[in-house]
């Protein structure tokens, strides 16, 4: 065709798209709204990616570098941004069988001097360093109670935080009992500026709120911004804060680097500090890094190789990809009825135009001309409003990610693309009316009436043979993966749709056979159904696309629940109410006593209460101090082989963890209150749902009591004692310190899985040269409490303690019922709207048989029920053809999942559980059954009774 035609067919089609507004509406809505979505999300992305020069602020403010001591005595390599990877090797980890490390004189040097003078020594003269001091986390005053904050020391007043800390209301500190909060800390606690907020264990000398930071990373966090010097060392003193480097009371290891005028920090200077354990984020480095041969961290990477997941293979990058081209899709199938609904109004126009001489492209081009005005239109409609609501929204979207935008990055070639996805997604909804409309009888469509042919066999082949290459397709590249597991499973998952509606044609006619066996009403629906397959068929395909989308997350969510479901452990038995873990602070374990009243106090009927003691070895961790843990071990012939090697190669491993059968066991499971604990025969009762009296017996006899035979051995049960590990050691499995020790067990049956539990009396603890500490307790009323009775529990806990420190056990807790219940109600919208614009266009071209049918003397409601089964025929095909199309995408989607959850040492019914595929059969049954239903009788109620009397034509 000629410029000019499409010219003239695009001047005809905006003319018709200035006549029929609310189609024109609709269509432009469907495209808008994908567009919409794709702006904002990339306009989003690209402004929360930092320019180079905005990630530098991000990291150290105005400073000109930021160092840190990662090991001394190591040599360090890393990235030019030490974020972005670092390798650190010493002679101590290559030390073999007590030999003592040989370090170089460098690393010699590292070991003998202090880092922060190393650090001067190394600098250009003149460098200033300015400390970073985070302490831990602590307990804050809030308007409920108490709130768990991190404590830090900055001095706001020095500009070389600016752009990493940010003072955006108020002012920054100037006595020692003033602090500054981020924003975070304020929403949570209910405090403002102006009010006093105190620290636990320092009550005594509350803060007054002066003002407000940012991290302008991190958003989120709950933070207490004190003057330097006048707080965490108090609060590291404090029983339970810890001490040393992960309190914040030792010597700095982190600081920011002022240089003087003219000084600069090169990647020279970058790996000279690494061969000392430093790592240096430099701000001449980072504005213009190093070739990738000349990073030694990144020659060693290229070294070593190793196979990387494809990106298009990532589990993510498949699922995100499935479900934006399939959407994509299902926006090209709802839109097509409208413009079929667009080209059978215009038909009498469209015969008249080949009436004149016009060709069949020249009618085609009228229709896809349509798609063009409409689809560009939506597009940038869409794409105004996705960048406008990104500007309006900037503040919500930016606390949402938890990072600020570095500036509003609007990419040209990104929004051309989407303009012409929007393009692309109206083109393709007009191709099959346009194919239509080109090929229609000239006379049929300038006298109104319809040339009726028999659907295409060989159109229906090609679609038997895409719905099943299509869902082979897809369901092999999600496990095989073979090409590229994204493009496998969308591909196919499209494919095998758009093989469905190039079926749609002959299945009509199939259903059409059914008409035989039904009454009057019925039956004339379906017959005019089959007789316009060229406006049903679009119809049908438009239900199906909405059908598909919600199955096919109806079925992935509910697999997804029943994997959660098959993997939840309960923690005690159903109802059990829990205080503490094993974990629980010495700050708590004082208050547990209170803790307790309040439980009692505030939930009823919890019947007997069962203290739990943790049991320790060489220290207590709950104080913060360095301590041994414990771990109930299988006996040395049932146990993999791995735990016990730390010599094995890794293919080695592999295969051992592959094919042993004793790596690949039931997992280890203690209790919340850790492998071995201590208490009486209530805490057997309440924690493990064990009611044989004989058990009680055993363990104040002196036994311990274990839940799983495969760990009792001639009585017996191992329990094995690892020393603490020491700051610089390397953890490591096979040659840790440990002792094992075989203490008398007695076997019971425990209503939760705890097969790696043991437990044990305290006067037990104490013999075996043990010692214990509280760590909570457990109550198992005869009823699950009520949510009210837990919030109110909550309540007056939130006083005593900043941490979550209470739980019920309420057994697996789904959302897969809420979030089907709303994908069904969306589903049924979709689909009612497009069987309704297909009953409209019907009820117009039924108007002459309405006609002659009161002519020979039928009621008046024939009228509506005729609609009414119109409405449902096109419903009821199309939820059944969508429910087939569905499946495909959400089990291959599984399959991809399960694939990438899969690692060696899994037992097969572990691998079954990450690929398990649920049906929801009561919501695809209220899919296929209730939704044309409902369909057929909103469609006869909106139906007028009364008919309108024709001339007969023709």
């Amino acid at each position: 065709m000629k410029l000019s035609a499409w010219r003239v067919a695009l001047r005809i089609a905006r003319r018709d798209a200035l006549r029929a507004k609310g189609r024109s509406a609709l269509v432009i809505a469907m495209v808008a709204l994908p567009v919409l979505g794709v702006t904002g999300a990339d306009v989003v992305f690209r402004s929360a990616d930092l320019e180079p020069a905005e990630h530098v602020v991000r990291v150290m403010g105005q400073a000109d570098g930021e160092l840190e001591m990662v090991e001394r005595g190591a040599t360090v390599l890393q990235a030019p941004d030490p974020e972005k990877g670092m390798t650190v090797n010493s002679p101590k980890y290559e030390a073999k069988d007590g030999a003592a490390p040989r370090y170089t004189p460098v690393q010699q040097r590292s070991l003998d001097t202090e880092p922060a003078e190393l650090a001067r020594q190394l600098l250009p003269p003149g460098a200033t360093l300015v400390p970073e001091r985070q302490g831990p986390f602590t307990a804050a005053g809030s308007a409920q109670g108490l709130l768990s904050a991190r404590t830090t020391e900055l001095d706001l007043t020095d500009p070389v935080w600016k752009g990493r800390v940010n003072l955006v209301k108020g002012r920054a500190p100037a006595t020692d009992r003033e602090t500054a909060v981020t924003g975070e800390f304020l929403s949570r606690s209910g405090l403002k500026i102006g009010d006093q907020t105190t620290v636990r264990g320092l009550e005594d000398a509350p803060f007054t709120i002066t003002g407000v930071v940012e991290y302008p990373g991190e958003l989120t966090a709950t933070e207490i911004v004190a003057r330097p010097g006048t707080l965490i060392s108090k609060v590291a003193k404090l029983t339970g804060a810890g001490d040393g480097r992960n309190a914040g009371t030792d010597e700095p290891t982190r600081w920011l680097v002022k240089l003087p005028a003219g000084a600069t920090l090169d990647w020279s200077k970058v790996t000279e500090l690494g061969g000392y354990g430093f790592t240096l984020a430099s701000r001449t480095v980072l504005l213009d890094p190093p070739a990738r041969a000349d990073v030694p961290y990144y020659v060693e990477a290229d070294k070593h190789g190793g196979s990387s997941t494809g990106y298009l293979d990532r589990t993510s990058v498949v699922i995100l990809a499935t479900v934006v081209g399939m959407a994509l899709l299902e926006i090209v199938l709802l839109a097509g009825p409208a413009f079929a609904v667009g080209a059978r109004r215009s038909r009498r126009q469209l015969g008249l135009l080949a009436a004149g001489g016009g060709e069949r492209a020249n009618v085609r081009a009228v229709v896809l001309g349509g798609g063009i005005v409409l689809g560009v239109t939506g597009a940038v409609v869409g794409l105004g409003l996705g960048i406008g609501l990104v500007a309006l929204l900037r503040t919500q979207a930016e606390e949402y990610s938890g990072q600020r935008f570095g500036h509003f990055n609007l990419q040209p070639l990104d929004l051309l693309g989407v303009l012409l996805v929007g393009l692309v997604t109206g083109l393709l909804a007009a191709v099959v009316p346009a194919v239509q409309a080109s090929r229609q009888d000239v006379v049929a469509a300038l006298t109104g009436r319809d040339s009726l042919k028999p659907p295409s066999r060989k159109l229906a082949l090609l679609g038997l043979l895409m719905v099943g290459g299509g869902a082979a397709l897809a369901l092999l590249g999600a496990t095989s993966g073979f090409a590229s597991r994204s493009l496998a499973v969308l591909g196919g998952s499209a494919v095998a749709e758009l093989g469905m509606v190039a079926l749609t044609p002959y299945l009509v006619g199939l259903f059409g056979r059914l008409g035989r066996w039904l009454s009057l009403g019925p039956r004339l629906a379906l017959r005019d159904s089959v007789r316009h397959r060229g406006r049903t068929a679009p119809a049908v395909a438009a239900v199906m696309a909405a059908v598909a989308g919600t199955v096919a997350v109806s079925v992935y969510t509910a697999s997804y629940d029943e994997e959660g479901r098959r993997e939840y452990v309960a923690a005690a038995p159903a109802g059990a109410v829990l205080i503490g873990s094993g974990w629980l602070p010495a700050a708590e374990g004082k208050l547990l006593p209170q803790m307790r009243d309040e439980v009692e106090r505030n939930i009823p009927a919890l019947g007997p209460r069962a203290d739990v003691q943790r049991v320790n070895y060489k220290g207590d961790c709950s104080a913060g101090g360095s301590c041994g843990y414990i771990r109930v071990e299988l006996p040395k012939e049932l146990r993999c082989p791995v735990v016990d090697n730390d010599d094995l190669g890794p293919v080695e491993t592999e295969r051992l963890l592959t094919t042993d059968p004793r790596c690949k066991s039931m997992g280890h499971r203690g209790s919340p209150y850790g492998d071995l604990s201590a208490g009486d025969a209530t805490l057997l009762r309440n924690l493990f749902g064990v009611t044989d009296p004989a058990a009680g017996r055993a363990l104040a006899a002196g036994k311990a009591v274990v839940f799983d035979a495969r760990y009792l051995k001639d009585g017996k049960v191992a329990v094995e004692l690892n020393d603490p590990f020491q700051a610089g050691d390397v953890p490591s499995p096979g040659k840790r310190g440990h002792t094992e020790i075989a203490v008398d067990a007695v076997l019971v049956s425990a209503t939760v899985p705890a097969n790696g539990a043991a437990v044990i009396s305290p006067d037990t603890a104490t013999r075996l040269g043990l010692t214990t500490s509280p760590a909570g307790s457990v109550w198992l009323p005869d009823g699950v409490p009520s949510d009210g009775a837990q919030q109110k529990a909550n309540g007056a806990l939130a006083k005593l303690t900043d941490q979550d420190v209470l739980s019920i056990e309420r057994g697996y807790q789904s959302r897969a019922d809420l979030i089907s219940l709303g994908l069904s109600i969306f589903a049924a919208i979709v689909a009612l709207g497009a069987a309704g614009i297909a009953t409209g266009l019907a009820a117009a071209d039924s108007q002459r048989d309405l006609t002659t049918l009161a002519a020979v003397g039928a009621e008046p409601r024939i009228r509506r029920t005729l609609s009414g089964f119109q409405c449902g025929v096109i419903a009821a095909m199309g939820t059944l053809l969508g429910t087939v199309c569905g499946i495909v995408p959400a089990v291959a989607l599984r399959k991809v999942q399960g694939a990438a959850a899969t690692v060696p040492g899994m037992t097969a019914d572990v691998i079954a559980n990450k690929s398990v595929v649920v049906f929801p059969w009561t919501t695809l049954a209220i899919t296929v059954v209730v939704l044309p239903l409902l369909a057929a009788g909103l469609a006869a109620l909106l139906t007028r009774s009364r008919i309108s009397l024709l001339r007969r034509s023709g």
